[in-house]
């Protein structure tokens, strides 16, 4: 027989861990399902600068921990388990788990986004082998060597940032000419000697047998290709939102979101949508989180008004 909750989470980022902590607080019996590390992005972010409360930047890794032991410590359940499909039994919503399932009078989705891939010959074949998406996991590999790093927003600097710890030579490769990332972080990486930027330019290829040797790249602009030798290869080119599991149940847009109203509410009642997988979201840690927030409160206000319309039925029952 499946297990029966309040409330479920679908995902463990900064929206999912926030939305246990006010949902376990509320008194709900609230369960939240994460398939790989607690704290989403943020737990493979090497420092967070940006989020309120800490003026001297926190570990990604240590903000992800702090965050899992709040919402554990008001009885916030934690599976590790990948949600597989969503499906609507009148009152009920049942959660398909890789570990079962699970009914919920509420759910809240927030199973934020993975990182973007190039798609480019190459990629697939040596991930894992010099190909990563994590500097924070993986830059110790590369200690006193030469890495590209694929992007212009602010993961791409902060990542090679983190990664001129460790390399030789870190170089950026983005297909304009000009970045996207924050002030602070490009005045950080143009002064730092380890970093080298590739304007106008595109990955066309990833080069390597058992291990990457380098990127073949071509100019946008004259169209002129050229090989660039490297270690390593760190892919930061936008997210991408996980909500494959719900289509055909669930408005979704172009990109993949969600779509969600301001309460966060989708167009299932008791269904809810915060984070980045949800339409218009701004991708930052501190605004997932208030989205987590805001799910949860709206999530218990719904689970409020079906005690009262169960109630408002009983004396029809009796009567009847």
């Amino acid at each position: 027989m499946a297990q029966e909750y309040d409330i479920i989470i679908i995902g463990g980022g900064a929206a999912g861990l926030t939305a246990g902590l006010y949902a376990a607080r509320a008194r709900r019996k609230t369960i939240l399902f994460e398939k790989a590390v607690p704290g989403g992005q943020i737990a493979t972010t090497s420092l967070v600068e940006n989020y309120p409360g800490f003026p001297e930047g926190i570990d990604g890794p240590d903000l992800a921990e702090r965050m899992e032991e709040q919402a554990k410590k008001y009885g916030l359940e934690m599976v590790f388990a990948e949600a597989e499909g969503l499906t609507i039994q009148g009152a009920r919503r049942v959660v398909h788990t890789s570990e079962g399932e699970f009914v919920g009078k509420a759910v809240i989705i927030t199973s934020g986004a993975e990182h973007r891939k190039l798609g480019v010959p190459g990629e697939a074949e040596l991930t894992g082998r010099g190909v990563s998406y994590c500097a924070t996991c993986d830059a110790a590999f590369f200690k006193d060597q030469v890495v590209v790093v694929v992007g212009g927003g602010d993961a791409a600097l902060d990542e090679g940032l983190f990664l001129t710890r460790y390399a030789a030579k870190v170089i950026v490769v983005h297909r304009r000419d000009q970045l996207r990332a924050s002030r602070v972080l490009q005045e950080r990486a143009f002064a730092t000697p380890k970093m080298e930027f590739v304007w106008d330019t595109v990955v066309e290829e990833i080069l390597g047998e058992s291990k990457v040797g380098g990127v073949r790249v071509r100019n946008v602009k004259t169209g002129q290709g050229r090989t660039i030798a490297a270690d390593g290869v760190f892919v930061y080119i936008g997210l991408v939102p996980q909500s494959d599991f719900l289509k055909g149940l669930l408005p979704i847009d172009g990109g993949g979101h969600l779509e969600a109203n301001l309460w966060m509410e989708t167009a299932i009642p008791g269904v809810f949508a915060a984070g980045d997988v949800r339409v218009n979201a701004a991708r930052q840690l501190v605004s997932a989180a208030g989205d987590g927030c805001t799910a949860a409160i709206r999530a218990d206000h719904y689970l409020n008004d079906l005690i009262a319309q169960e109630q408002a039925t009983e004396p029809e029952r009796a009567r009847a």
